[in-house]
């Protein structure tokens, strides 16, 4: 008997914004068909993501890597992370 696999979509998330003053970094993540852009104003720990299709499928994720990730974001950059999910 084999083990089945969990399905995995790689989230790619691009930084466009970052304010260090006002504790704020923006940007755009796509999965699978998916594309949002977000804010997360990480002095107040509040993550938004539009448009609402799909939110609730990386709100979670998103929020998790941009909390483990935080300091090593930078504007211009290009970031992976995995979704233990098929989007």
């Amino acid at each position: 008997m084999s083990a089945k696999r969990l399905p995995e979509t790689i989230a790619r998330v691009r930084i466009t914004r970052q304010s260090w003053q006002h504790g704020l970094l923006e940007g755009e993540v796509s999965a699978g068909e998916y594309e949002w852009q977000f804010q997360w104003h990480f002095s107040r720990g509040e993550l938004s993501v539009k448009p609402s299709q799909g939110r609730a499928l990386i709100k979670e994720p998103l929020g998790r890597f941009l909390e483990k990730q935080d300091y090593q974001l930078e504007p211009g950059g290009d970031y992976a992370f995995t979704i233990r999910a098929e989007l």
